[in-house]
């Protein structure tokens, strides 16, 4: 079930298949493609709630693709995040840049070329990032 709903959102590079959103090779060389589906499998994996996928492309030059996704508690976050750095480090071998990991309200996880946000459930409320860039936050993994 996660991998289907994960290839629907993004699906792989190699088929051919269009993506939701522009991917590009970034300065590592690696496809934000794939870096993405890495990112994606891991929020899956740790069962983060409510994920959101932006397309940047054409809206701002901080990367391609912005992530939002809640976790139920800071520890839920934190590991989340956690896990999320490692996909990065995997995905790229360069280590992303992080912020908020000593609270775990908001974790900020900045990869280059895909930046994903991490929150409890009232943090994002209060922030609402969605709204901020336009779309609608939704009940399930969906891109936009």
């Amino acid at each position: 079930m996660r991998s289907e709903r994960i290839d629907a959102l993004n699906p792989t590079i190699s088929e051919g298949a269009a993506l939701p959103f522009h991917p590009v090779k970034g300065p590592s060389g690696l496809h934000s493609g794939a870096l993405v589906r890495s990112v994606l499998t891991s929020l899956e994996d740790l069962k983060a709630e409510d994920i959101v996928l932006i397309d940047l492309h054409g809206k701002t030059s901080l990367a391609d693709v912005m992530i939002i996704a809640t976790g139920r508690s800071s520890v839920h976050v934190g590991a989340i995040a956690d896990r999320v750095i490692t996909a990065f480090k995997n995905a790229s071998h360069a280590a992303p840049r992080a912020e908020g990991l000593q609270n775990c309200d908001w974790v900020l996880v900045d990869g280059g070329d895909a930046i994903v946000h991490i929150f409890k459930p009232e943090v994002r409320q209060f922030y609402n990032l969605e709204k901020m860039w336009g779309v609608d936050r939704p009940g399930e993994l969906r891109a936009v």
